[in-house]
């Protein structure tokens, strides 16, 4: 079985900070799980800056389970109102705000075979416009 890639190689917090406007913006592996139901296989990278956290992105894998990129950016859409598609990142994009704690955009892609999910979490005022450069860059590290 293929090992969910650090996410923390996936995306600088220089990058995390040059979105945020927010000066030396620092990464630290976060907590990493697995959930038997989906047999997702996530690992975490969080970001602070400013004495904060300033953000989290996860890595997914769906080892064993045959979910299409489609799929999952749909499966989101259904749970999360508002949701938006971003095109342009992964194999399928969207997101979507959770009012005043969060804002998430995530995307699909099969990674060697294997559906991952690749999603980055920040406050909740990061615009769809600041969050796919960061997105897109940690999908294109897969």
């Amino acid at each position: 079985m293929a090992e969910v890639k650090e996410p923390c190689s996936l995306l600088s917090g220089e990058a995390v900070g040059k979105a945020i406007s927010v000066e030396g913006v620092t990464s630290k592996p976060g907590p990493s799980q697995t959930d038997p139901v989906n047999k997702g296989q996530s690992k975490t990278c969080v970001f602070s800056g400013g004495g904060k956290e300033v953000g989290a992105l996860a890595a997914t894998r769906y080892e064993g389970n045959k979910v299409t990129p489609a799929e999952m950016i749909a499966s989101i859409k259904t749970k999360k109102a508002g949701a938006v598609e971003v095109p342009g990142v992964g194999e399928g994009a969207v997101y979507y705000t959770e009012p005043g704690t969060t804002a998430t955009l995530a995307a699909a892609k099969i990674v060697g075979g294997v559906p991952t999910l690749v999603s980055y979490v920040g406050p909740d005022k990061m615009t769809q416009e600041m969050m796919a450069p960061l997105v897109k860059q940690a999908v294109d590290a897969q």
